[in-house]
């Protein structure tokens, strides 16, 4: 169990809000440059579907992380403190990579696959330091309202790195657009001068063995908490994955399904971290991961209802997939600030890093299943299924929080 950080002084805790702010944001922005932007402009100067779909190989780094987790927690690379000394050169690196892309044409795929591989490797590890910093910096009271920053700054970045670089790239051309995400992307070198580690932020020598993947199994709060992470949203991916695929199938024009997917993620994004927050501090993880997923299960009763001709009308599905988006950031604000309750002080970047791949990767999982599935049996039985692993789901999650102490059970307030 993570030793709680005391709680700081105002100006502290606003301090460490804005530079947690900056550091998520500049970490997310490019990834959607790469992801939300740069697909659709590849399109546009005719680069194969096929050849576009490679840059989900770009989430490799995203989901395997982990394994250089406890090399970020060991290791204090410069003198200017642990976390600090990871996150300059990675989020420089950083910088350098995205202008590095005004070098090169938009048509040129593959030097665009590689300086993104850079970009992912070098965001992961700044990640993996981010986490780690926060875990130990924000006091328990604090954990769900850096959460919910963390929700706003992914929002953001959709914004920001997503629909801001396509706009501008209309506007100004490719030079401007890529140059100007880098800017964005400086944030962090600001924020590294207003995060100092002090004695509540480093990392604890360990008594035992040095972080690992091992020390992290060996204990029980945190193998709890991974089958937590490896079944709460194993139900989603089945879901998200095909509902755009869904809703064209349901004659739904794709202007509005792009209007769905940006307003619902800005407005989900920012509103629906900072209500999970409050819900976290009021009812503790364990009581909002429950009405989360129980919500969410009848999102997904709802789309199994609409594809069995149940439910009429394009409305109601609608209605269900947004609010679904605006569940989905909710739940990550939870669940990371389970995350952070249950990880060790001496390794809190590694203990976090595993539990948050571990939902992403099952999330994932999910997502390359459902098209076969959908092209076997139908949308009635896939979102069928997800809405029975979703409800088992949330039974599991809350007997297995019973398990955890007080603390974690309560991460929130």
């Amino acid at each position: 169990m993570t030793v709680a950080a005391s709680p700081p002084a105002r100006s502290g805790r606003l301090r460490l809000f804005a530079v947690l702010a900056g550091l998520y944001l500049a970490q997310g922005v490019p990834g959607y440059l790469l992801v939300a932007a740069i697909p659709p402009i590849l399109r546009q100067h005719g680069v194969s579907r096929t050849t576009i779909g490679l840059l989900a190989v770009l989430m490799i780094p995203l989901t395997v992380k982990f394994l250089w987790a406890p090399l970020v927690d060991r290791v204090r690379p410069m003198a200017l403190g642990h976390r600090r000394g990871w996150i300059l050169p990675t989020q420089a690196g950083t910088v350098l990579a995205i202008a590095a892309l005004a070098l090169v044409e938009p048509t040129d795929i593959w030097a665009i696959f590689a300086i993104g591989f850079v970009v992912a490797l070098l965001t992961s590890t700044q990640d993996i330091a981010t986490d780690g910093y926060a875990t130990l910096a924000l006091a328990a009271e604090d954990r769900a309202v850096g959460n919910a920053i963390q929700g706003g700054a992914i929002a953001a970045s959709v914004i920001v790195g997503g629909t801001g670089a396509l706009v501008l790239y209309e506007h100004a051309g490719w030079q401007a657009a890529v140059l100007a995400v880098a800017l964005v992307s400086t944030l962090p070198l600001v924020a590294v001068a207003f995060m100092p580690e002090d004695a509540g932020t480093r990392t604890a020598p360990p008594p035992g063995p040095p972080p690992s993947l091992r020390a992290f199994l060996a204990r029980p709060q945190a193998a709890t908490a991974l089958v937590v992470a490896l079944t709460y949203r194993a139900s989603e991916g089945l879901v998200k994955s095909m509902e755009g695929a869904y809703l064209v199938d349901a004659g739904l024009p794709l202007s509005w399904i792009g209007y769905l997917s940006g307003i619902s993620a800005a407005t989900a994004g920012l509103a629906g971290s900072a209500v999970a927050a409050l819900m976290v501090r009021r009812s503790g993880t364990s009581g909002a991961l429950l009405l989360l997923g129980v919500l969410r299960t009848l999102c997904f009763l709802l789309f199994t209802l609409h594809a069995a001709g149940q439910i009429t009308g394009i409305w109601a599905v609608l209605g269900a997939a947004g609010f679904q988006t605006l569940i989905r950031y909710m739940e990550i604000v939870a669940l990371y600030s389970l995350f952070m309750a249950v990880a060790s002080k001496s390794q809190p970047g590694t203990d976090f890093t595993i539990l948050a791949c571990a939902q992403l990767v099952v999330y994932l999982g999910g997502s390359m299943v459902a098209g076969a599935i959908a092209d076997r049996f139908g949308y009635p039985v896939l979102f069928a299924a997800a809405t029975a692993i979703s409800a088992a789901a949330v039974f599991l999650t809350v007997a297995l929080l019973r398990r955890l102490d007080q603390p974690a059970r309560q991460c929130g307030g």
